[in-house]
């Protein structure tokens, strides 16, 4: 297991930053939570998208193993927020809301477009795009906040976010986003939906360990360059666009007239039902 340098470990921690990411994601997780019931309402009562912020905020106690893996560091001097303490990494209670509001709410919001049958293939991407920029911008608050940094040699930085971060990030929000609506579609009953705990592991490190596995080997390495970790970053980064265009593939094409998207659209206009498997009891 790679050791956090002890220069990473004493750091400065900015108990404003703290303070913000704490109290600010906590406070719009609940805004999201709210905003899950009354889509599920909406929906003939499913528990649907709360499943969905859950899952995200319960798979949140795995973080610590993201955190080796991309030499993720929270500053944890006296005074840090904490829940436990894992690798000997502390995790801040802001990464459960962290979890729910930066990959629960994009992924509640791709469903629900997909429910009202106005999701296409096409417009998977540029969602994909604001996923990704939602990332660049919580994470470059975080890290420039004083609150946590990346410390391993990371190539491609921005404002000391490694790009590639954000991109398999955004894969991995996609995966779930896609495999919560095929497990919603084949459902028979509300039990059904509580696979949600099990996917978004499953696609969370699906996607950072898995297309990101040249990134965490670079950073590794026992005596990294730049060249060799940039070279292994957009490879990460190539395999992260590949996860996203394959996910999109689950969607229906929006140049075919007898697509899903097609006929969801045609039967919003006659006030039809939602499509079957929408997860309510049967």
């Amino acid at each position: 297991m790679p050791t956090t340098p002890i220069d990473v470990v004493h750091h400065h921690l900015n108990f404003a930053g703290q303070n913000v990411l704490s109290y600010g994601s906590w406070v719009l997780t609940a805004a999201l939570i709210v905003v899950a019931l009354q889509l599920g309402r909406k929906e003939k009562g499913t528990p649907f998208y709360v499943y969905m912020v859950l899952a995200s905020m319960v798979a949140a106690l795995a973080e610590p193993l993201y955190d080796v893996g991309f030499a993720l560091y929270f500053y944890s001097q006296q005074g840090m927020h904490h829940t436990f303490t894992a690798f000997g990494i502390p995790q801040p209670v802001w990464a459960y809301s962290g979890y729910a509001v930066l990959y629960a709410a994009p992924a509640i919001y791709i469903n629900r477009k997909l429910a009202q049958g106005k999701l296409d293939r096409r417009g998977l991407l540029p969602v994909a795009g604001v996923i990704f920029l939602m990332s660049c911008t919580f994470e470059m608050i975080g890290i420039n906040a004083g609150t946590y940094t990346y410390w391993g040699p990371h190539a491609l930085r921005i404002f000391k976010y490694p790009l590639a971060i954000g991109l398999l990030e955004t894969a991995q929000v996609v995966c779930f986003a896609v495999a919560a609506a095929e497990l919603r579609r084949r459902a028979r009953r509300t039990s059904d939906l509580l696979a949600l705990f099990v996917i978004f592991p499953c696609t969370f490190f699906l996607a950072n360990f898995g297309a990101g596995s040249a990134v965490i080997i670079g950073i590794h390495l026992g005596n990294p360059t730049t060249a060799v970790v940039t070279v292994l970053s957009l490879v990460s980064i190539g395999a992260a666009l590949l996860v996203i265009r394959l996910a999109g593939s689950f969607l229906p094409a929006s140049d075919d007239p007898h697509s899903e998207v097609a006929g969801q659209r045609a039967g919003a206009v006659k006030g039809s039902r939602l499509p079957a498997g929408a997860g309510q009891e049967t």
